[in-house]
């Protein structure tokens, strides 16, 4: 029976109990949400036991076992009210109140914040779990975790650090600049965390790289661990329509390069008859929003959003050709699912992306509209390309990317963790046995 304090930790080979933490966890839009969605449901087929502890928007979970506990924050990013003023009846504690503090002198908290409500949590329940396993909160609030006897295991998936120098680069004006820089006031926190929060999981060497040179964390402390992809729900459905290009990409987040598809598919259009399909939700008078008019696209383009997983797949698997055209990706789930749905892949020559997609799809330079649309001429020309480049992703697919591996090398590392927290546990009872 553990002490007072302490999680009872199961056997060194046994079934364990994960807590899963992610203060926002959106199904479709977000590689957050996916992974958390696809890890649970394979650790639980494993027979561990899994609870999702998470802020809005909540996630989707695929077994009826895996329990979600809701940590709500007082969502103020929710699509439909952004940047919203809640009720005074809305106000529950003090995190309430820091929260929206922080949001209305232009800063993100929700890190910050989950961290805080979900070590409270923990510290109610610390003998449920054997182990922890943040999905790149890296909040204050972690590092009371491990005092409560709680090992954890923290994934970051790349460096958020990558997003703001994205971002500030691309913001006009000194005013939209500062904006910028104080949004992401909260990578400093992340990077000071991730110091000092044990071992960290990441997707790539790409990843590792920018974790080590963005938030110094030491080399040995973080393994590398690819993603996985979910082939009952990704894979080839038959006929394509022609012309179709298909993307996954948040449409008005410049790191994701939308902008640059956009106008590649404008200068391929005036040739060819092509249409570009988006899975994303733009801002109503955002910058997408903005390109597309300027660009007189109309129906050559369509934007998609809240769509089910099977029509997510369906759409996929419809189009002749699909792009990546990210300026950064840490890892990139959305090549990996194009892969998977055997449709041709055009991608970034940035980031992991090289790395996820090898020679499996055509690599250009990121940002460069006049290479990506030569590209996608000669793709929509070619059938016979078309047809290697459908063939050598799904060969990939099957040799590298797979759920089950992912979660069993992650129990691996919960376990290690687990063994970590129990050396130290003991050596600091002979310290005490020896004084």
């Amino acid at each position: 029976m553990a002490e007072a304090g302490e999680p009872s930790s199961g056997p060194p080979e046994g079934p364990l109990r994960v807590a899963l933490l992610s203060y926002r966890s959106k199904p479709h839009c977000g590689g957050q949400g996916v992974y958390l969605r696809h890890l649970s449901r394979e650790l639980a087929d494993l027979g561990h036991s899994v609870e999702v502890l998470s802020g809005q928007p909540y996630p989707e979970l695929d077994r009826d076992e895996i329990r979600l506990t809701k940590i709500p924050s007082l969502d103020l990013y929710r699509d439909e009210d952004p940047f919203r003023n809640p009720a005074l009846g809305e106000f529950r504690d003090w995190i309430d109140v820091l929260e929206y503090a922080h949001m209305r002198t232009g800063g993100f908290p929700e890190p910050l914040t989950f961290s805080i409500r979900v070590l409270r949590e923990l510290r109610r329940r610390r003998r449920d779990f054997d182990v922890a396993h943040d999905n790149q909160v890296l909040g204050l609030g972690n590092l009371g975790i491990g005092r409560l006897g709680l090992p954890l295991v923290t994934s970051i998936h790349h460096p958020i650090s990558v997003d703001r120098r994205i971002e500030l680069e691309a913001a006009k004006g000194i005013r939209q600049h500062l904006g910028k820089r104080r949004w992401y006031g909260f990578v400093t926190m992340q990077s000071q965390v991730a110091r000092r929060i044990g071992p960290v999981l990441t997707v790539s060497d790409s990843s590792k790289v920018d974790i080590v040179k963005d938030f110094r964390v030491d080399p040995r402390d973080i393994e590398i661990l690819p993603l996985g992809v979910d082939t009952r729900i990704f894979h080839p459905r038959g006929e394509r329509v022609p012309g179709r290009i298909v993307a996954m990409a948040s449409a008005d987040a410049p790191i994701k390069g939308v902008d640059v598809l956009l106008r590649a598919v404008a200068k391929v259009a005036t040739e060819r008859d092509v249409h570009v399909v988006v899975v994303s939700r733009p801002k109503e008078d955002g910058p997408t929003a903005k390109l597309v008019r300027e660009l007189a696209l109309g129906d050559r383009v369509r934007f998609v959003s809240g769509i089910t997983d099977d029509e997510l797949g369906e759409l996929l698997a419809s189009a002749e050709t699909a792009v990546v055209p990210s300026r950064y990706e840490g890892f990139s789930l959305p090549a990996v699912e194009h892969m998977a749905s055997g449709t041709p892949l055009v991608a970034s020559r940035a980031g992991a992306l090289p790395e996820v997609v090898g020679d499996a799809g055509i690599l250009v330079e990121p940002g460069d509209v006049e290479e990506l649309a030569a590209t996608l001429r000669r793709l929509h020309d070619s059938p016979a390309e078309r047809g290697r480049l459908s063939e050598a992703g799904l060969a990939r697919v099957e040799t590298r990317f797979a759920w089950p591996a992912v979660a069993q090398a992650t129990v691996g590392h919960y376990r290690e963790a687990i063994a970590q927290q129990r050396y130290r546990r003991l050596a600091a009872a002979r310290s005490r046995r020896r004084a």
